[in-house]
């Protein structure tokens, strides 16, 4: 492929990136076409300029009869000088206002593309999460959104800015010197193939770095949210080590690609200027012959400085572009990206939502990352309306599996789940997981206070509701010794609370939900034999007329439930009453006597 192909095949693809960014840019059309007529007034204004200079020189210097047929007219010395005050008044005005409105979409344009693309992430499932990390997330919503940002909101308008008065430049060069004009686009012709080759080059390292970049910025975010493990296993010296190497990596590819940008600009520079010098001595000679006056030569000087800064600032715009181009094609893998999990075209209305009958039929799962191995084989099971059941077994039995297919976290492989006799997979997910409440083994506290992580079940709870769901979760127990109580910041991921107290919190949480299924996944493991009595004693209460499934290992805490479900290798291998599974000598029995010390 030759170069100048492959150059226009590599261009077909960046405009075909940049393209995507048209819809966020549709609602604003109003204010582009305010940006580009201002564009347009300012480039005119600065293109009569050099005619103002040149009238001016002519006229200073005695050449009247030059001057009388010039932009100017016979105005006097004073008036031609009040002219040129009036158009950089003029200019000032036009270039303030188009930065201004630019700014303004540049802005805009990137909060709506910000919150497209967060939007985007959070309806994708946990698999999603399987191969892309939330710190690469991060680093495209900020870093690449940037990127856009400076091009929508700046590079763009500077480059049309140049772009008008390098092609008003070059027809005023024409005008006013044939012969000189001639000259300089020889000159400039020489400058393309070499611009372009190494734009393309620009564009290639911009991508890498941007995507060194996003690994630091998710191996960070993956140590900051493991900072006690790190500092417990004594790793701080290790993993500063690891984050140095991969900020030394993006470090050089920054560098390749700042390197090859500096030559670029260096070359652009270095020719054009010469040109210049080149044309000037042409002129300076024409001048001294009579050929032209001299205030057509600095008139000509002055459109081609325009010219050249044109060219110079396009060269920085296609810089931009490029890296523009590949931080759009990074935030468009996210921005499409397909859901997992897919919405029925026309859900149908739960039935009975008041109420939880869940029924497994031959539920198989495997997941996406494990293929190979069966986490859930022909799972069968029905679950009564308002009945308890806890599910036992060893770790990796498929517990928690169940609870995930559930919530519609992933698509079951083979088999049906139905919820009040409805396949989950043609209701809403809103309409199925409003219906149900879970309290994760790990629970999650947000960046708020106590009263607001609590209301995150029910963001419409009135205060009282709140407070009422907390007592029931036995959260008053420990709320009032907080410095500012129910208003008190619990930090990030509820740092100034014990496990015990974050763990109730994510109860009263799923109580003030009220939802008829609620799904408890090891709810009182953090807690203290005093904590857990208080806190079973609130869970007794929430499971009241509630379809209720509990995950536990601690098996005191699954005494009183109707029936156990025994889980071993992703089969149901045991089920029936607490004490019948004592005497049966299976798996339930051999778990009870490791933990009770049965004979």
């Amino acid at each position: 492929m030759s170069l100048s192909k492959s150059i226009k095949t590599d261009s077909s693809r960046r405009l075909s990136s940049l393209k995507t960014l048209w819809p966020f840019l549709r609602p604003y059309r109003g204010r582009i076409s305010l940006a580009f007529v201002l564009l347009c007034l300012g480039s005119a204004t600065i293109l009569l300029v050099p005619l103002a200079f040149r009238d001016l020189i002519d006229f200073g210097f005695g050449q009247r009869q030059h001057a009388g047929a010039g932009l100017l007219g016979s105005l006097s010395l004073n008036g031609r000088f009040a002219v040129l005050f009036g158009l950089a008044c003029l200019w000032a005005l036009a270039v303030s206002a188009r930065y201004y409105t630019v700014t303004w979409i540049g802005e805009r344009v990137t909060a709506d593309l910000r919150t497209a693309v967060y939007a985007r992430v959070l309806v994708q499932s946990p698999q999603f999460f399987e191969t892309l990390q939330t710190g690469e997330v991060l680093s495209r919503l900020t870093g690449d959104t940037i990127l856009i940002q400076t091009v929508v909101g700046s590079s763009v308008s500077m480059g049309l800015r140049s772009l008008f008065q390098f092609i008003g430049g070059m027809i005023m060069l024409a005008v006013t010197s044939l012969h000189l004009f001639s000259l300089n686009l020889g000159l400039m012709a020489l400058l393309t193939l070499p611009i372009l080759a190494i734009g393309r080059k620009v564009k290639k390292l911009s991508r890498e770095s941007q995507d060194r970049i996003a690994d630091a910025s998710a191996l960070a975010g993956e140590i900051l949210n493991a900072v006690p493990t790190v500092q417990a296993y004594t790793q701080e010296t290790r993993e500063t080590r690891r984050f140095a190497e991969r900020a030394e990596v993006s470090f050089k590819t920054a560098i390749r690609r700042t390197r090859v940008r500096a030559a670029l600009t260096a070359l652009i520079i270095m020719a054009v200027m010469g040109s210049i010098i080149f044309v000037l001595w042409v002129g300076a000679n024409l001048v001294h012959e009579g050929g032209m006056t001299g205030g057509q030569l600095a008139s000509f000087v002055l459109y081609a400085v325009l010219v050249a800064g044109g060219v110079g600032t396009m060269a920085e715009v296609w810089g931009d572009i490029m890296r523009a181009a590949g931080a759009t094609g990074r935030l468009l893998e996210l921005l499409h990206a397909k859901p997992a999990i897919v919405e029925a075209n026309v859900p149908e209305p739960l039935l009975r939502p008041e109420k939880a009958e869940i029924r497994f039929d031959h539920v198989s799962f495997h997941y996406p990352s494990r293929m190979q191995t069966a986490a859930l084989a022909d799972i069968t099971l029905a679950i009564a309306p308002g009945e308890s059941i806890a599910l036992v077994g060893p770790s990796g039995a498929g517990k928690s599996t169940l609870f995930q297919l559930l919530l519609r976290f992933y698509e079951v492989s083979d088999g049906t789940i139905r919820f009040n006799g409805q396949d989950i997979r043609e209701l809403s997910l809103q309409e199925l997981r409003n219906r149900i409440a879970i309290v994760p083994q790990d629970p999650v506290i947000f960046s708020a206070n106590a009263l607001e992580n609590i209301r995150y079940g029910r963001p419409d709870a009135s205060d009282e509701e709140v407070i009422a769901a907390a007592k029931s979760a036995q959260v008053e127990e420990f709320i009032h010794r907080l410095p500012e109580g129910y208003q008190t910041f619990l930090g990030e991921r509820g740092t100034r609370l014990s496990g015990g107290q974050r763990q109730r919190i994510a109860i009263a949480r799923a109580i003030l939900k009220n939802a008829p299924l609620l799904l408890l996944d090891e709810a009182t493991s953090a807690l203290d034999a005093e904590s857990e009595i208080l806190v079973q004693e609130g869970l007794n209460t929430a499971m009241q007329g509630r379809t209720t499934l509990i995950i536990a290992h601690r098996l005191a805490t699954v005494k009183k439930v109707g029936r156990i479900i025994v889980l071993n290798q992703g089969r149901i291998v045991e089920t029936g009453a607490p004490e019948d599974l004592r005497r049966q000598s299976g798996l339930y029995a051999r778990l009870a006597s490791l933990q009770f010390d049965i004979q």
